[in-house]
C-alpha cells in the first residue's frame, strides 16, 4: 500500500520522519510517497485533499477536520514554542500602532496567524508571505513581521527586535501548551491503516531520539537550507518533545481550545471526538 505523506523541510520534521522515509524502521508493507513543502503549501494542499497524510498548521484544522483526523504522533506542541512579532526598531507594544501597521504573516491558514489574531483582533493590514521571506520584509522596513521556525533563533543577529511572544500570550491567556502543527490523515483510509501510520510515526520519533539526536543525519542537514548545525539543533530541541511521541490528553485539550477560539467567531463549537484519531 502506498500513502502520500507531506511534511516541511524544517529540521524538526525531517528529524521526526527520517527513520520512516529512509528505511531505518520496518514500515510493515506501507510505502510512503514523500512531499516536502513549506507549511502554508501543505495547508493549501490539505484544503484541496491532495495528500493522504500530511503536516498541517492547527490554524487550518477547522476547515479540514471533516476530511482529515489528527494523529497522536509527529506534531509540534509545547511550552515556549510560539511565534514572535518583531520590528525593525525597538517598538513599544501599542495596539493602535500594531492595528495600523503592515504585518507580514507566514500564511493565512497558519497557527501563527490564528495566534496573532487572538492577540490583535483588530489588525487588518496583513500581508501573507512564506515564513522565510518575513525577516527580509522587516529588514526592508516595510512593516512588522510574525516569525516562526528557525527565524526565532536568527532575528536578533540581524538587529531586529521582539515586540511580543505570541506563544507566551497564548499560554498566559489559556494556561495550556501552544498547539502549532500536527499530522493528519484522511478519514477515507481505514482506521486500522490510520493507527498503523500513527504507530510508525511514533516509532520514527523514538528511533530519532535514540540514534540520531547527538549526530544529525545527512537527511536533516540536506533539507535545512544552509542553516548552521547549532540552529538545527535549537530547532529540534524546541519543537520536538514528549508531545511529538503522543499528543496526550493535555495536548488534545490545547488543540481543542485553539479550535474553539476559531469557532467562537464562526458560531461553531468543536468536540474532541470530531478531531482526533480514536485511541
Amino acid at each position: 500500500m502506498t500513502i502520500s505523506l507531506g511534511f516541511s523541510p524544517c529540521p524538526n520534521d525531517t528529524f521526526i520522519f527520517d527513520a520512516l522515509v529512509n528505511g531505518a524502521i520496518d514500515t510493515a508493507g506501507i510505502t510512503f510517497n514523500i512531499h516536502l513543502e513549506d507549511v502554508q503549501t501543505l495547508n493549501e494542499w490539505a484544503l484541496a485533499g491532495k495528500l493522504d497524510c500530511t503536516k498541517i498548521s492547527y490554524g487550518v484544522l477547522p476547515l479540514i477536520y471533516k476530511q482529515y483526523a489528527v494523529l497522536n504522533a509527529g506534531g509540534a506542541l509545547g511550552n515556549g514554542v510560539g511565534p514572535l512579532l518583531i520590528s525593525y526598531q525597538p517598538l513599544l507594544q501599542t495596539n493602535q500602532l500594531i492595528n495600523e501597521m503592515p504585518i507580514a504573516i507566514p500564511g493565512e491558514n497558519t497557527t501563527a496567524h490564528l495566534l496573532f489574531s487572538l492577540a490583535y483582533p483588530n489588525a487588518r493590514n496583513k500581508i501573507f508571505l512564506r515564513y522565510n521571506e518575513i525577516e527580509d520584509f522587516v529588514l526592508q522596513q516595510k512593516g512588522l513581521g510574525v516569525i516562526i521556525h528557525e527565524n526565532r533563533f536568527t532575528y536578533q543577529q540581524k538587529g531586529l527586535h521582539k515586540i511580543i511572544d505570541l506563544g507566551t500570550y497564548w499560554e498566559q491567556t489559556t494556561h495550556t501548551p501552544i498547539p502549532l502543527g500536527g499530522i493528519v490523515i484522511k478519514r477515507s483510509l481505514t482506521e486500522a491503516v490510520a493507527k498503523q501510520v500513527d504507530a510508525l510515526i511514533n516509532e520514527s520519533v523514538a528511533y530519532a531520539f535514540k540514534n540520531n539526536y547527538h549526530t544529525l543525519t545527512a537527511y536533516v542537514k540536506k533539507h535545512a537550507q544552509e542553516m548552521e548545525e547549532a540552529v538545527m539543533r535549537q530547532h529540534i530541541d524546541l519543537y520536538v518533545n514528549r508531545y511529538s511521541y503522543n499528543l496526550t490528553d493535555t495536548g488534545k485539550a490545547a488543540v481543542l481550545q485553539l479550535m474553539n477560539v476559531y469557532g467562537k467567531n464562526q458560531q461553531q463549537e468543536f468536540e474532541r471526538d470530531t478531531l482526533f484519531l480514536h485511541a
